[in-house]
């Protein structure tokens, strides 16, 4: 892997050379783990002028294998447990090598610390990194991919074995801890979020935080998680009612939020726009008059954060690329009684490639449990 984050490193260095930056500092730890293959707590990633460095508050050797660093970097660590600012002392590295010029991630850094590294290095002239590295990230390579695709399996088999089990008198917060193990049992890092759990009037809810509510028949279940492995985030979401068989209103809503799914799975093709796929979804859900009661987007990239770029949203700007991971996740929620999540993790392909590639298989079907 050290050549792939060499590659991504020398493909940043041109952003910036192209910008009139001579160096970089990149502090978010997604975007420091990307490009140097870990991300240890407080690490910062200087792209030097002359050597690259990754510049550590603590050691780094006790870390598991997958999230040691490229052995091409230099690492730096800080002495002590109070040894310092490391991206305060990357600034200091870079002036050290004669960079007159030090693009930073300000969306990430605080006031305090820009103007720390303002006062190490005076001379150094900060520019605007902005998300240059968040773009990198978007299109993903066959190897994160194949971690994507790992992390689904495990995903679906912790929810598979949820449903073989007897869910009626449990509460929405037991089941989610449950998940949580099993997503660990299976091989995950850890979930890839907090594991949502919501039944009856609470189910359909986006965001929703499993409560002491107990699941009782009749009640509409749903369910999103998501596993982490070797820090990439895949993320599900399905639906079921429970122990009898399901009332005419749930089919009926069930049945509408499946065609809105199944309509912005479709266009998930290269080129499209990313709006154009959330109003595929959207305007299933929108002429049969629930427009009060839907997500405020369809979708959302994945990668080593459950929540990137690009966003399948009404505003959205920007087109598919090929090997982009997303979401696709319509849900309609009705106040009182409850509602329906529909979510799967893919991968666009073009048609000759055989379309959208289906992460998440656990079955859409509507079932009572």
């Amino acid at each position: 892997m050290s050549e792939v984050y060499a590659a991504r490193r020398t493909r940043l260095r041109e952003y910036c050379n192209a910008g009139g930056s001579a160096a970089a500092l990149v502090s978010r730890p997604a975007n420091v783990r990307y490009l140097a293959g870990a991300a240890p707590h407080g690490a910062v990633l200087l792209l030097g002028k002359t050597e690259d460095f990754l510049v550590c508050a603590g050691p780094t050797a006790d870390r598991p294998t997958q999230e040691r660093p490229d052995e091409a970097l230099r690492v730096q660590t800080l002495p002590g447990a109070g040894g310092g600012d490391p991206a305060v002392a990357a600034a200091g590295l870079a002036a050290g090598q004669g960079a007159d010029s030090l693009a930073v991630e300000e969306h990430h850094l605080t006031v305090a610390r820009h103007r720390a590294l303002g006062s190490v290095a005076p001379r150094l002239r900060l520019a605007n990194l902005g998300g240059a590295v968040e773009q990198l990230r978007v299109v993903k390579d066959e190897e994160e991919i194949s971690c994507l695709r790992i992390g689904a399996e495990i995903a679906d088999q912790a929810l598979g074995e949820l449903l073989e089990s007897i869910l009626v008198g449990r509460t929405e917060r037991h089941l989610a801890l449950e998940l949580e193990r099993r997503l660990v049992d299976h091989g995950a890092d850890g979930p890839a979020f907090p594991t949502s759990v919501a039944t009856g009037p609470n189910a359909g809810r986006p965001g929703h935080r499993p409560t002491d509510r107990r699941v009782e028949e009749g009640d509409f279940l749903s369910v999103c998680l998501g596993a982490t492995y070797r820090g990439y985030r895949c993320e599900i979401g399905r639906t079921f009612v429970i122990g009898t068989a399901p009332a005419d209103w749930q089919i009926e809503l069930y049945d509408l939020v499946f065609a809105a799914q199944r309509a912005g799975r479709e266009s998930l093709v290269p080129g499209a726009a990313c709006r154009d796929v959330d109003r595929a979804a959207r305007q299933v859900l929108d002429s049969a008059g629930y427009t009060e009661g839907l997500t405020v987007l369809t979708g959302h990239g994945v990668g080593l954060e459950i929540d990137e770029d690009p966003q399948l949203s009404p505003a959205a700007m920007g087109k598919l690329d090929a090997c982009v991971p997303v979401t696709v996740e319509p849900g309609v929620h009705l106040p009182g009684r409850g509602g329906v999540r529909i979510d799967d993790t893919l991968v666009v392909r073009p048609e000759a490639d055989g379309g959208p590639e289906l992460l998440t298989i656990t079955t859409k079907e509507l079932l009572a449990l």
